[in-house]
């Protein structure tokens, strides 16, 4: 769970003045600003000083954005903390911490920004888990074994109806409610496949399992992860599916978004290119995606990746397509397709150190996606953009540019020739 005030009072010996304090934090944000709140989301911890009278009316403005608490500062302007300000956080419920001269703001942002990160990595461990036992329950225990396995993770109900609303499997049955109107709203909505709602507090989840519509997954949990049900889904889809080519089709799709989204399927070489392909080929992986025919093989005819595993499927089809929109048939020649002028790449990268290079090489290889290039990097995705900014700094422009973006590219890439 997120830090709450009260556990980064108690870890950084912070005194407590008033208010609530169980609320977690979700940002830690200075500011001497006589209002703050346009620039707030809800959820931060303030820091200040109090270079301004801190009044009623300012404490009220804060606990309406949602903020979570105070921290003031004392020891620079202020000796102590303003009874005013003590008695309004006290008035409206607002938590309140001293900061100390001795505990600077930046200690306080590090041990939330570190507390963040430690409840991201939990997250999508378990969201890892989780993947990895309905993947083994499917393999097990066929559709009944993902149904139970879903709902013993998820510590709720769950049903798995077939194509007229009739239950098939399910797991912790006499808690599910009378879905009735949902269906048919579903079932009446088009295209629609998937509806999330609360329901007496409780978080449902209907998903429509294929395009042919085999059948709804009805899930409900206090605890909702639309990530573990949409694997779960995906899982179903495979086991439900038949023999028939057009069923063929729509498991090798479902496989292949599982391989987009980080999960094993067998059968596949150690090593291996992404190709976009304009028939389908004999004897190796193909599905059909995006409306596209997408191959997994060593060889093939298409565009291609570069060489990937089991694990880097999604980088290899962003490589694929992308190699098709430059018309190149391998991604590896994409860096060297145009021509360049002498030093073009030496003048441009002359301002980045080594490991800024590196940053943006895997950062661009990656179409400037934190998440995915921050793993590869091995280091925290904050840590990332700052890297990228520091390179922003050194080049004295942005990133953001386009045009920017290919030049740096095609230099890195000439650089390693």
């Amino acid at each position: 769970m997120p830090i709450t005030l009260h556990e980064l009072a108690r870890t950084l010996a912070l005194p407590v003045l008033a208010g609530e304090v169980s609320k977690p934090v979700g940002w830690v944000h200075g500011t001497e600003l006589a209002d703050p709140t346009p620039f707030l989301e809800g959820g931060e911890l303030l820091l200040t000083t109090g270079l301004r009278p801190l009044d009623d009316d300012y404490v009220e403005r804060l606990v309406r954005a949602g903020v979570v608490g105070l921290g003031f500062g004392t020891g620079l302007g202020h000796d102590v903390v303003p009874s005013t300000l003590v008695q309004a956080a006290e008035k409206t419920g607002l938590g309140l911490v001293e900061v100390p001269r001795d505990v600077p703001f930046i200690a306080i942002s590090k041990a939330v920004s570190k507390a963040l990160a430690a409840d991201e990595y939990a997250a999508l461990t378990r969201t890892s888990e989780a993947q990895r036992a309905l993947t083994r329950a499917a393999v097990r225990s066929g559709v009944g074994g993902v149904v139970r396995r879903l709902g013993q993770w998820i510590d709720g109900w769950v049903v798995l109806l077939d194509a007229s609303g009739k239950p098939v499997h399910a797991h912790n049955p006499r808690l599910v409610p009378d879905l009735t109107a949902e269906l048919a709203r579903l079932k009446t909505a088009g295209g629609l496949g998937s509806v999330a709602f609360e329901l007496d507090g409780v978080h449902v989840f209907l998903q429509v399992l294929g395009s042919r519509a085999r059948g709804v997954l009805a899930v409900g949990t206090s605890k909702p992860d639309p990530g573990i049900v949409n694997t779960a889904a995906s899982l179903l889809v495979l086991a439900l599916a038949q023999n028939d080519e057009a069923t063929a089709r729509e498991l090798r799709t479902c496989q292949f978004r599982l391989l987009l989204a980080g999960l094993p399927v067998d059968g596949l070489p150690e090593r291996f290119r992404v190709f976009l392909a304009d028939s389908p080929p004999d004897d190796v992986f193909w599905a059909e995606h995006e409306g596209r025919i997408v191959v997994l093989a060593q060889e093939s005819e298409g565009f291609a990746s570069s060489e990937v595993d089991i694990s880097q499927v999604a980088r290899g089809y962003r490589e694929a397509q992308q190699a098709r929109a430059a018309g190149i048939r391998k991604f590896e020649d994409f860096a060297g397709h145009l021509p360049l002028p002498d030093g073009f790449a030496d003048a441009l990268l002359r301002p980045l150190d080594t490991e800024t290079r590196e940053t943006l090489r895997v950062w661009l290889a990656h179409h400037g996606a934190w998440d995915p290039a921050s793993a590869e990097l091995g280091v925290h995705r904050h840590t990332l953009r700052n890297r990228v900014r520091k390179a922003e700094q050194a080049l004295n422009r942005s990133l953001d540019s386009p045009g920017l973006r290919a030049e740096l590219w095609l230099a890195l890439h000439r650089e390693g020739e």
